[in-house]
């Protein structure tokens, strides 16, 4: 495959100023994209979203039991749960 010439990427005073940039360009015509190294970021912390979720006292307090065995916040412990579920889920469809 034949190696395309590239446009030079323009250089941004600000933040905002390249994102608008990128917002109405491609980066293909001034990236090579299939010579780009793979990397991994192990340390990204995923976008979290507070929801309210309204549970029976009774199922929060065995969450909460069941956690304190654990030595856990019963908070982590519930998306642990979610979070097997989830994948539980996605393997079964």
């Amino acid at each position: 495959m034949a190696s395309v010439k590239k446009m030079p990427i323009p250089e941004f005073r600000t933040e905002d100023e390249e994102r608008e940039f990128w917002a109405e360009h491609d980066s293909t015509k001034f990236i090579d994209w299939q010579a780009a190294p793979r990397r991994k970021f192990p340390n990204l912390k995923p976008t979290l979203r507070t929801i309210s979720l309204r549970l029976p006292v009774s199922m929060i307090e065995d969450l909460k039991v069941l956690a304190n065995k654990k030595d856990v916040p019963y908070q982590s412990l519930l998306k642990v749960f979610l979070a097997e579920r989830l994948e539980k889920e996605r393997r079964r469809a």
